[in-house]
């Protein structure tokens, strides 16, 4: 071999012997991490769920005759007594009708006089008596049919309520059922709201130990309401097709804000006691299960699967998988694997949320 050949493979082995201590060097250099230790604390999530608005009681006010409407004592969104008159129908045709009723009752109760009292001479049959008493019972039931018929002109507000827009104006002539307004007794509301199955029990269980659940009413425009509800009532049924059930909170009205048909998010208050809250970014995913790097008295890390309770900000709530005095890691979860071995830098559990809410805010 020449000279020239033999220095060449000399420099090659020397390159290559360099390159294999630097990356002997560099795999065996460890990297530095943050690490924390989950914190123990109580925490109070809150759940939200889109809810319709409902009136304690809505009803339609209907003519309950046909004719005239003849006067109107209420106007659109008049808050109206109850037993207050709200409409009239012409009566004419009806106190008519209690007139001739009344008139063939009396004939008739003349005609049963006569009769008993020859009924008591032997004159005539009790049949003929009978017959007579019959017709009388049927006249008085037309007298009370006409009188109740007349009754229904005068159109009363059956509670106190809000009035809706008039579907009928003075003079117009009413078919018997015609819609004329809508009223609604807004002093409560109802507002109805679904929850899934999986959160069904726990307010489940609060209505089983009459123990009612506290919820808040947050407004189209992102306010909350100012008075607090309750949930309750619960559906009997579950929506198959949605899987969930329907509840109902009562909340006070006294200021009137609050309106039929309105919309809102119902807003409960979970509380956690307890709970051990971790940051979600020291959490990473794999097939849709959840998992965290947890240091051990080496320094190495060990993949460690862990079930999330709830979400909030920034940070889970665990159920299972990590304890308290655990160490996981923080950052650089892309940069490492199982098995790793790590320079940790710990950081306490407060600083770390405190950081994490500086970012939320």
């Amino acid at each position: 071999m020449s000279k020239k050949a033999l220095l060449a493979v000399s420099i090659v082995s020397a390159l290559l012997g360099g390159c294999g201590h630097e990356e002997h060097a560099a795999h065996h250099e460890k990297l530095q991490f943050n690490v924390t230790h989950p914190i123990v604390q109580d925490t109070t999530l809150v759940k939200e769920y889109v809810s319709q608005i409902r009136a304690i009681q809505h009803i339609e006010v209907r003519a309950m005759e046909k004719g005239y409407l003849q006067s109107t004592f209420v106007d659109e969104g008049q808050t109206v007594d109850r037993g207050k008159p709200m409409f009239k129908i012409m009566p004419n045709v009806y106190e008519a009708e209690l007139h001739r009723a009344e008139a063939e009752a009396k004939a008739v109760e003349m005609e049963y006089k006569n009769t008993k009292s020859l009924v008591e001479q032997n004159i005539v049959s009790p049949n003929e008596l009978a017959v007579i008493e019959a017709q009388l019972q049927k006249a008085q039931a037309e007298v009370e049919l006409a009188k109740t018929h007349l009754a229904f002109t005068d159109i009363k507000a059956p509670f106190t309520g809000k009035m809706d827009r008039l579907e009928a104006r003075t003079g117009s002539l009413l078919d018997e059922g015609e819609l004329l307004t809508t009223l609604s007794d807004i002093s409560t509301m109802w507002v109805y709201f679904n929850v899934p199955e999986s959160e069904y029990l726990k307010y489940a269980q609060n209505s089983a130990s009459n123990d009612q659940t506290s919820v808040r009413l947050k407004l189209a425009d992102g306010s909350i309401y100012a008075h607090q509800g309750v949930i309750d009532a619960i559906e009997a049924d579950f929506d198959n097709h949605t899987g969930t059930i329907e509840m109902r909170a009562s909340f006070p009205n006294p200021d009137q804000l609050l309106r039929h048909g309105q919309t809102g998010n119902v807003m409960v208050d979970i509380d956690y006691p307890d709970a051990l809250v971790i940051p979600q970014k020291a959490t990473f995913e794999i097939l849709d299960q959840s998992f965290v790097y947890v240091l051990d008295s080496e320094n190495k890390l060990a993949t460690r699967h862990i079930n999330i309770a709830a979400e909030l900000p920034n940070i889970y709530l665990v159920s299972d998988g990590l304890a308290p005095d655990d160490t996981i890691l923080i950052e650089g979860l892309r940069r490492v694997s199982n098995g790793d071995e790590i320079e940790p830098e710990l950081i306490s559990a407060s600083d770390t949320l405190a950081e994490l809410s500086l970012h939320a805010e």
